[in-house]
């Protein structure tokens, strides 16, 4: 039922949210100067001009009346209802179409790895397991969003996503949250969140076409068609990326072949507007990847490979009441994600070294009210329930399987205190069916002033993770792990100077994490301690998960950019103390794969004739790849990296452009997970359509 829903929601689907006007890439800070302007003459205001002011905000973090607003300077993230950048307490970066495009980035995770505050590590090529951390915190606390739905895998070992299987495609909009957002978000949210948006129809009928390709035999191709119309709003897209990729082990341990990639997707929406207050919202994506893998033991050239497919179903109602002062969204969501290890070496007998099937069910209520002008209160309730099941049919018989139940209710209130000074306070109850209850809060101002070109915000929030299902029932799993816990704040500021041309930006943050959740390797030879075991069974294990109780994260995100008449330079530097403060080993070490030190840096020439050429740096320092243990007293190092890429994009035409680059023109050797290869010098091209 579950795959017909989704099948049925794609059948029918288009996206809704923005396609802003193009800006290069630059934090949210940028686009503020484009928010309503008021008309000198109060005269002219209408009486439907004043109704607007006291409508409640869209209850939707993928609002289709954001996507038709001509403001650049909205974010929907940080309340999940449309609001103006200079009202939103947290730090965010946003991506628009143009910086997406300008970037080339042919996955998520290569546009990210540029932005403040976020590291990226992949295990290899394309495709292969991808984490992504924000300000220092796991990967498991990162929150995924596409276009309004949570993006959740049950079977996954630490609650995280993957983002190695997720492509730009369709994509129109980024936006980066950092900071704890777990009282709208919920669990998982305490690193950040990543909402990603998939384009919009601007006209009846239109399209894009997108095809590049390069090294290693790779071809992306992504094709596009929707329209808009009164009534009904809709978009489909799919998606084709193939290459023969890289050695998933680095040659300089031995992976010598060549491990390729395969991905085709699908994403879309569509939207019915039943009278002008009822409407009607179905959205999807779909995924479907195989990747060839390498043994992390013994000889790392194989056969093997893995198929991993994924899926993601909403259906939604909107309705509106009492002259668009109460705003309700009812939705039902469904994410799927299989996944299954194939091993050809092991024919005749069976070849399924692994498979793994994990579920998410959310249903959903939320509301946005208008108290007064300028103050919303934002409250709604969750019934979320989770399941996986996973085994190892090549090794036996034993399956493990789990499964978990959340009961939320939340409320924030939001508003303005006097003209530039914006409030936001919280509250989230969650009851879990292993953990029980937890209460988290959460607050925050901002203050925008001298024509909104000076801003400061400050934001306190707290965080509740609860275990994996992986994490508690897998054989490397503790049942009597507990959930971990933080809380945290940040304060910054923003100044824009010879009308916005130049802007710099600088915060602060600090975050305290208990009972955080780390995999603890086994000894390899001598006495095992009990906890070396298998729960329950005399059967050895490599390792365990456990609470190191706690670690401590604070740092400084910087950055600036500058239009000077045909040049554009941009630049981030982030500096990440993220450490272990748990009695033992580990005390006072980094985390591991968190390098203290990142920056970027990007400078572009915008050429008469419409060519614009550009060169983009990218800097990490070293960073450990495990933890620190009693059985891993030395844990390998990932040394710090430079890399440097070089693009170009030529208009051929109004609706076509050609665009090529090349990465890590020197073709530097670097590691982000220990012995997993990286790409060396790497060349691309392509065409861009619109239709």
């Amino acid at each position: 039922m579950a795959r017909l829903f989704i099948l049925s929601t794609l059948a029918f689907t288009t996206t809704a949210l923005t396609t802003f006007q193009p800006a290069l890439a630059k934090t949210s800070d940028n686009n503020r100067h484009q928010a309503h302007k008021t008309p000198k003459n109060s005269d002219i205001k209408s009486k439907a001009h004043k109704q607007i002011e006291n409508n409640a905000s869209d209850p939707d973090a993928d609002a289709l009346s954001i996507a038709k607003n001509t403001q650049t300077a909205l974010v929907v993230t940080a309340s999940r209802s449309p609001e103006k950048a200079d009202q939103v307490s947290s730090q965010v970066t946003v991506l628009d179409k143009a910086a997406i495009d300008h970037s080339q980035g042919m996955a998520i995770s290569d546009i990210l790895a540029r932005t403040p505050g976020v590291s990226v590590t992949r295990n290899g090529g394309y495709g292969t397991a991808t984490s992504v951390f924000i300000r220092g915190a796991e990967s498991g606390q990162t929150m995924l969003v596409i276009d309004g739905v949570r993006m959740t895998d049950a079977a996954s070992t630490n609650n995280g996503y993957d983002f190695g299987t997720l492509m730009t495609g369709d994509t129109s909009r980024i936006e980066v949250l950092r900071g704890s957002q777990s009282i709208l978000w919920g669990s998982q949210a305490i690193g950040g969140v990543v909402n990603v948006v998939t384009a919009m129809p601007t006209k009846p009928l239109g399209g894009s076409v997108d095809l590049e390709m390069g090294s290693h035999s790779t071809i992306n191709a992504r094709a596009a068609v929707g329209g808009s119309s009164d009534r009904i709003t809709w978009r489909l897209a799919g998606n084709n990326f193939y290459t023969k990729g890289i050695s998933a082990i680095s040659p300089r341990y031995g992976g010598h072949e060549n491990d390729g990639y395969h991905n085709r997707s699908a994403t879309g929406r569509v939207n019915i507007k039943l009278v002008d207050q009822v409407s009607v919202d179905l959205r999807g994506y779909y995924s479907k990847a195989m990747t060839d893998l390498d043994s992390s033991y013994g000889t790392p050239d194989t056969s093997d490979y893995e198929n991993k497919e994924q899926w993601m179903g909403y259906a939604g109602l909107n309705v509106a009441l009492f002259d668009n002062r109460l705003r309700n969204r009812f939705g039902y969501s469904y994410t799927n994600t299989k996944r299954s290890d194939i091993s050809p070496s092991y024919e005749p007998y069976n070849t399924q070294t692994f498979l793994g099937n994990g579920h998410t069910r959310r249903l959903e209520y939320q509301g946005s009210l208008a108290l007064v002008k300028n103050w919303d209160l934002i409250f709604g309730y969750e019934n979320e329930h989770s399941a996986m099941r996973s085994s190892s049919p090549a090794y036996g018989d034993t399956i493990t399987k789990g499964s978990m139940d959340i009961n939320s209710v939340y409320g924030q209130l939001k508003g303005k205190i006097i003209k530039g000074f914006s409030v936001d306070g919280g509250v989230r109850y969650d009851h879990r069916s292993q953990f029980g209850g937890n209460v988290l809060f959460s607050g925050g101002g901002v203050w925008a002033f001298n024509h909104d070109n000076t801003v400061f915000r400050a934001h306190y929030g707290q965080g509740f993770n609860a275990p994996s299902l992986y994490q508690l029932y897998s054989e490397y799993g503790d049942q009597n792990l507990k959930a971990e816990k933080s809380h945290g704040w940040d304060a910054g500021f923003e100044q824009r100077f010879f009308h916005k041309r130049l802007t710099l930006a600088a915060d602060y943050f600090q975050r305290t994490s208990n009972n955080l959740i780390a995999y603890l390797s086994c000894p390899y030879f001598g006495d095992l301690p009990a906890i070396c075991y298998t729960p329950n069974t005399t059967i050895p294990r490599y390792g365990y998960y456990a609470n190191i109780n706690r670690s401590v994260a604070h740092g400084v995100e910087v950055s600036a950019s500058l239009d000077i008449k045909r040049i554009t330079l941009s630049g981030n530097y982030t500096w990440t103390s993220a450490k272990d403060h748990s009695a033992g080993y580990d005390y006072g070490y980094q985390l591991p794969r968190r390098p203290k030190n990142t920056a970027n840096g990007s400078a572009d020439y915008h050429w008469k004739f419409g060519l614009v050429t550009g060169i983009a740096v990218r800097w990490a320092s070293k960073s450990w790849d495990t933890v620190h243990g009693e059985y891993s007293l030395n844990p390998a190092i990932n040394h710090g990296y430079t890399l440097y890429d070089l693009r170009a994009e030529m208009p051929v035409t109004k609706n076509l452009t050609l665009f090529g680059r090349v990465e890590n023109l020197s073709n530097k050797y670097y590691e982000t997970a220990y012995r997993y290869g990286t790409l060396g010098r790497t060349f691309y091209g392509g065409i861009r359509a619109r239709l």
